[in-house]
Formats: C-alpha cells, sequence, structure tokens
C-alpha cells in the first residue's frame, strides 16, 4: 500500500475537499481538555471551506454530548453537526424493543436508552445485551466479565455494542471501552453487531447530514476523514472509500511519536500490520 504522505497542516490539503468527517476523542481533545490548535483548524476550516461533521464512537446519543464538549473548550465554531454511534445504535436498539436487554455500562450512558420503550434486565433474564462500555472504566476492563459473560454465552444472546472502541485517551492513560468488552464477548463465542466505527450506519447519517447542510449531491472522492484510531477511523474510511489524515500523536502516539516527532516509518507500519492506509498523515491537528 502506498504511504501516507506528510503534512504540516490541515490547510495543506484543503483545495481537495469540500467535507470533513473528524474523530472528536484523540483528536480534539482527550477526555480532560481540548487541543486549542486543532479546534481552531476545524473552526477555520468550516467558515471558509464547508461542513465539519463530528464522527465519535461516543455510545450516547449526540445531543447528549454536547454539554462535554462545551466543558472542555470545544468551540460550537469548530463543528456543524455532530453524528455518534450512539445515534446509530439507538436504531439497532428500538428494532429490539420492549427487550428486555442487560444494560451494561454506567449511568452516564443511561440518555442511550431514553424513549425507546426498552425493559431490562441481568443475564439470567434479557433477550440481548446492550453495552455501552465497563461499569467503571477507571478499574474495570474485559476480565472482569467474563464470568458474567458466560451466563450470556449460554442463553445465546447477541451482543449489541454501541462503542466499538477497544481504548481511548484520558488524559494521559488509556481506559477500556465497549468495544474491548464486545472483542472479549465475541472470543468467547458471542455473536455482536456494531453501528459505529468502522461500521457503515454511522458513516450513512454522517454523510446524509454533510450532503444536507451543502445542499447539494456529495462527491465521496471529497470527503476527508480525520482519526487517530487503526481499527475504527482508517478501517472506517478505508471500507467506505473515502480519503484518511491520520493523527499519530492520539491512541497510538507511543509507536508513532519520537523524540524527533513523527516517525513516518513507524505510521506506515502500524497501518501496514493491520491491512489499512491512510491518503496523508500528521502528529497533531493544526492549520
Amino acid at each position: 500500500m502506498t504511504a501516507p504522505a506528510l503534512i504540516n497542516g490541515l490547510s495543506a490539503v484543503a483545495d481537495r475537499y469540500d467535507v470533513l468527517l473528524s474523530d472528536v476523542w484523540g483528536v480534539i481533545h482527550n477526555g480532560r481538555e481540548s487541543f486549542r490548535d486543532a479546534c481552531a483548524a476545524l473552526a477555520r476550516w468550516r467558515a471558509e471551506r464547508g461542513p465539519v461533521i463530528l464522527i465519535s464512537n461516543a455510545p450516547r446519543p449526540s445531543s447528549a454530548v454536547h454539554s462535554q464538549l462545551d466543558q472542555l473548550g470545544v468551540p460550537r465554531e469548530a463543528w456543524s453537526a455532530f453524528i455518534s454511534s450512539g445515534d446509530a445504535t439507538r436504531i439497532l436498539l428500538s428494532a429490539r424493543a420492549p427487550g428486555p436487554a442487560w444494560a451494561i455500562g454506567p449511568d452516564k450512558d443511561a440518555a442511550l436508552y431514553e424513549g425507546l420503550d426498552l425493559a431490562f434486565s441481568g443475564p439470567e433474564g434479557a433477550a440481548f445485551i446492550s453495552c455501552t462500555g465497563p461499569y467503571d472504566d477507571d478499574v474495570e476492563g474485559p476480565d472482569d466479565y467474563e464470568a458474567r459473560f458466560k451466563v450470556a454465552l449460554e442463553r445465546r444472546l447477541p451482543m449489541i455494542c454501541a462503542n466499538p472502541d477497544i481504548v481511548v485517551q484520558k488524559g494521559d492513560r488509556l481506559i477500556y471501552c465497549g468495544g474491548a468488552l464486545a472483542q472479549r464477548y465475541e472470543e468467547m463465542g458471542g455473536e455482536v453487531i456494531m453501528a459505529g466505527k468502522p461500521h457503515a450506519p454511522i458513516y450513512d447519517l454522517c454523510l446524509a447530514e454533510a450532503q444536507l447542510i451543502l445542499g447539494r449531491p456529495l462527491e465521496r472522492s471529497r470527503v476527508l476523514c480525520i482519526g487517530d484510531g487503526v481499527a475504527t477511523d482508517a478501517r472506517g474510511a478505508n471500507r467506505q472509500g473515502l480519503d484518511l489524515l491520520f493523527i499519530a500523536s492520539g491512541i497510538h502516539g507511543a509507536e508513532t511519536i519520537g523524540p524527533q516527532g513523527l516517525d513516518a516509518t513507524a505510521v506506515e507500519a502500524l497501518l501496514s500490520r493491520e491491512g489499512a492506509h491512510a491518503a496523508h498523515a500528521m502528529a497533531d491537528l493544526v492549520w
């Protein structure tokens, strides 16, 4: 596969694209604070070029995440619309109402279920599993769920995972996400269904929203995805036939950022190893 072209800023490719689909966590914030230069780059793109659609594997409806972005200092001027994995997952959940569902995840993700008329149960009485992440992502990981998963496997419960991310950057460390639990459940023999990145449903919603904002037919060759995750952002863009700008300093930063900055060889090796590719790469998102 062709190695990604290293660029110094988004402005280097601004004339090639009309729409941005930008990842959120790891690209414009780290869960504790926003990245000022990244936000400024998106704001300038939106002002001068066109729509910026934030595409996130957050397991909550996008409307429930707006306040989090505000609290982290991500300016509203930096994005035109926000589509989350939660938005796409609600479509899957509504088709299985009234359930009951075994809901795995913290209380903060309760907005995912609002208005869906779902009933809830433990694994012994559920019709399916809905997983947004560990109950406590500060201390829990996949190992903590194996015993309970065995009960669900005996009953052949499918799992709907609202957040395909395996890990996400939180400040200076990585924490487990719903995708890590889904991966373990699948390894144990369970069925897993997902709608977020890298799967098609979330991209369908994003591209439809972008076309609505543009007010004209969308040319997929002029859509640029931005992301830091190989398994989600890179694979998702590749499957959709969309160009990707890979941000190396996110969850793969320990591998791709060296003493001299961006390690181009490491980036190429990382993408190649995972069977993915990117059109462009840079250390951090800047204009």
